[in-house]
């Protein structure tokens, strides 16, 4: 046998060592987009808006003169000064159901909802607290419908407050006189109050005798 060349050897050599093939290369899962990201998430829903609070009834009567507002309870005819549409009068006398007072009519509508406060003052006009010791007050407040029915206008009516109990006049108090705060004008129904009106300048807490002139 005759021997190859040392080229063809190492020609032959070469061409025999054999190359690895290069690598399968996988192919990257394409990532979920944004887009389908968002649409697998859940939404959370939209809350509902909260119902809107009913509102009172509608003022049946315009604002008394000299005073103005919307007319309801929450925001009622408002007036100042010395403006009164009631008159309180103490009779002075003090019974077993507490002081009676005459209560006037001034104004031109039924009043059915009244919010009252009274005051008590001893021989010198000094304004007394009331109430049990470490817990006194400037004045009693009665509110609601107070006036057993409703007062008609120009009507006089004599009523006994039950804020005001016999045991709840001070010591020393020789004059109680009192303010209506608020009034509610009757509806033509005559069960409820419908139209309001008010005048807070009447009852401040630290109050002369005689109020506001």
């Amino acid at each position: 046998m005759s021997r190859l060349s040392p080229l063809v050897a190492l020609l032959v050599l070469a061409g025999g060592v054999g190359c690895d093939p290069p690598p399968e290369t996988t192919a990257a899962t394409p990532s979920a987009t944004a887009a389908e990201t968002a649409a697998a998430t859940p939404t959370a829903a939209a809350s509902p808006a909260p119902a809107p609070e009913p509102e009172g009834p509608k003022p049946s009567y315009d604002c008394p003169e000299g005073s103005k507002g919307p007319g309801t309870l929450k925001e009622p005819c408002l007036a100042t000064g010395n403006q009164r549409l009631v008159e309180i009068a103490w009779n002075g006398k003090i019974g077993d159901k507490g002081p009676t007072f005459k209560v006037t009519n001034n104004a031109k509508h039924d009043v059915l909802y009244g919010n009252v406060l009274l005051y008590f003052y001893d021989q010198s006009g000094k304004q007394l607290e009331v109430g049990p010791a470490g817990k006194t007050k400037k004045r009693l407040q009665c509110a609601g419908n107070i006036f057993a029915g409703a007062v008609k206008p120009g009507e006089k009516i004599f009523v006994n407050f039950s804020c005001c109990k016999k045991d709840d006049v001070p010591e020393g108090a020789v004059t109680i006189e009192g303010e209506l705060k608020t009034a509610g004008f009757a509806d033509a129904s005559g069960g409820r109050s419908d139209t309001y009106w008010q005048n807070t300048d009447l009852v401040p807490e630290d109050r002369p005798k005689g109020g506001i002139k």
